[in-house]
């Protein structure tokens, strides 16, 4: 399974990759967990211990390892780099493990424009391609508020692209936008995933006010999110209700993705 997660900031898209990542893992699955967020947060919301989440870092911001790997230094635009550098020993070497989830930082390209040609956006494609053809049992992306390191080249690797979203007309404005990029290039396979729903209302609203997205399950709103952040501790222990719903979401997501119904 292949499954990337994206959605407006805030509203709990780190949150919901843990849950997932960690639901699997307790399955006995192999899980890689990659946070493709340009500030990483993932590893906090996994329960990360200080001493593994030192040694993350975001492949994009190693600079020696991208002039090594593409033949140009980063920040440098055009000119003559490889645009299909090595990758297939990256994921081994700069990830750590912790509880049965494989963790990597990709971190992202600073660069306007969704066209950036240079050594640091070539990497990291790359990169994601591998990624995407690996044989893990789950791959887990938990994505910026879009779809940029995806491309039609790789669409057809990805079992479903989860938008996260809370009981807001902005959040669901995030998800019309997401929804039309991943169509652009070919993804169709789209689930939406409410997250923060205080009640019966909250629901109602993103029942009725979806954009034409399947609903994939809701996650309450808890106030052991917040505390999980203060103590350092995976949310999947510190938030009973939110781990119990996010089983359920993601044995839903995998029978669904097993029959080849993600659409």
């Amino acid at each position: 399974m292949k499954v990337a997660v994206s959605g407006k900031g805030g509203v709990g898209k780190t949150t919901v990759a843990a849950l997932l990542a960690q639901a699997y893992a307790q399955a006995g699955q192999d899980v890689l967990a990659v946070d493709a967020d340009p500030a990483p947060c993932l590893a906090g919301a996994l329960g990360f211990p200080p001493e593994l989440r030192a040694r993350l870092a975001p492949i994009a911001e190693m600079g020696e390892l991208i002039e090594a790997r593409t033949g140009a230094r980063p920040g440098t635009v055009g000119g003559f780099f490889t645009l299909n550098p090595q990758v297939d020993d990256l994921p081994a070497r700069f990830s750590v493990i912790h509880r049965g989830v494989r963790l990597l930082e990709m971190g992202s390209v600073e660069k306007g424009g969704s066209g950036c040609i240079c050594p640091e956006s070539a990497l990291l494609k790359t990169l994601f391609t591998h990624l995407l053809l690996r044989q893990d049992d789950v791959l887990i992306l938990d994505m910026y508020a879009g779809v940029e390191h995806l491309g039609r080249a790789t669409v057809d690797f990805v079992d479903a692209l989860v938008i996260v979203v809370e009981p807001t007309h902005r959040s669901l404005g995030t998800a019309v936008q997401i929804k039309k990029l991943a169509q652009d290039i070919g993804l169709a396979r789209l689930w939406l995933l409410g997250n923060k729903v205080g009640g019966d209302q909250d629901a109602a609203f993103l029942t009725a006010e979806s954009p034409g997205l399947p609903l994939l399950g809701l996650l309450p709103a808890d106030p052991a999110v917040s505390a999980a952040d203060r103590l350092g501790t995976a949310v999947y222990d510190t938030a009973p209700a939110l781990r119990q719903a996010a089983e359920q979401i993601a044995a839903t997501l995998k029978q669904y993705c097993l029959q080849g119904d993600c659409s």
